[in-house]
C-alpha cells in the first residue's frame, strides 16, 4: 500500500482530494492536516510516500513544509497544490526540493498522474508554468519589476501577517530569534516598509495570507 498525507486548510478540498486518491485500491490516505505544522508532524508520524500540500496554509506554507521535510532527510515526496499562476513560485518550489507542482484547478484530471510520477521517482510539474519558466530562460529574462523576497523571508512575513511574534516564529521555523529579526528587517528593507501593518497589507496583496 502507498501511503499519502493530504494537507489543506479547507476540509472540502481535503475531502475532494481524498476521494480522488482512494479511487486507487493500493493507495491509502494515512492522515489529513489543516496547517503546515500539522503536515510535518503527521509526516513524521506516519512516514507516507507522498504529502499533498496546499501552498497557502496557516503557520507554515507548502514551501516551508518541503524545506522542513528535506532537512529531516525523509524519503517522502512533496506535491504542492496552488491556485496561483506564478512562475516565481514554481522556481522557489524547485529550490525547496519540491518535485511535484500542480494547479488545484487541474487536480481532478491530473492528480493521479502526478502521484504516479512521484511514486515512480519522476518529477511532475504543471505544464503551463513550466513552459513559461522555460521560455523565460530561453529569452534570458534577467530583470523583474517586482522586488523579490527569499522564500524564508516570505515565510517570516506570512507568519507576521498571521499575528505571530518573533519568538513564536522562531519556534515554528526552528530559527533563532535573532535570525527571525534579521529576515524581518531584510524583508522590510527590500520592500521599503517601516511598519507591521505595511507587511500585513503586502502579505494579503501577494496572497501569502487570506484577507
Amino acid at each position: 500500500m502507498k501511503r499519502i498525507v493530504i494537507a489543506d486548510d479547507h476540509e472540502v478540498v481535503r475531502s475532494g482530494l481524498r476521494a480522488i486518491v482512494e479511487t486507487r485500491s493500493n493507495w491509502i490516505v494515512s492522515g489529513e492536516a489543516s496547517n503546515g505544522e500539522q503536515a510535518v508532524a503527521l509526516t513524521l508520524e506516519t512516514r507516507p510516500d507522498i504529502v499533498i500540500v496546499d501552498y497557502s496554509m496557516p503557520i507554515m506554507n507548502g514551501l516551508e513544509v518541503s524545506r522542513r521535510l528535506k532537512a529531516l532527510r525523509l524519503r517522502t515526496e512533496v506535491l504542492i497544490l496552488t491556485m496561483h499562476e506564478n512562475e516565481e513560485l514554481l522556481t522557489e518550489a524547485i529550490l525547496a526540493g519540491v518535485r511535484g507542482f500542480l494547479f488545484k484547478s487541474d487536480a481532478r484530471k491530473h492528480l493521479i498522474s502526478a502521484i504516479e510520477a512521484l511514486l515512480d521517482g519522476r518529477p511532475y510539474f504543471t505544464s503551463v508554468l513550466l513552459e513559461r519558466l522555460l521560455h523565460d530562460y530561453r529569452v534570458n529574462k534577467q530583470n523583474k519589476p517586482d522586488i523579490l523576497l527569499t522564500s524564508r523571508e516570505q515565510s517570516v512575513v506570512q507568519l507576521i501577517a498571521e499575528g505571530h511574534t518573533n519568538r513564536s516564529i522562531s519556534a515554528i521555523l526552528k530559527l533563532s530569534v535573532k535570525t527571525v529579526e534579521t529576515h524581518r528587517a531584510s524583508a522590510m528593507r527590500k520592500l521599503g516598509m517601516t511598519s507591521t501593518a505595511e507587511l500585513v497589507r503586502y502579505a494579503i496583496r501577494k496572497k501569502l495570507v487570506a484577507p
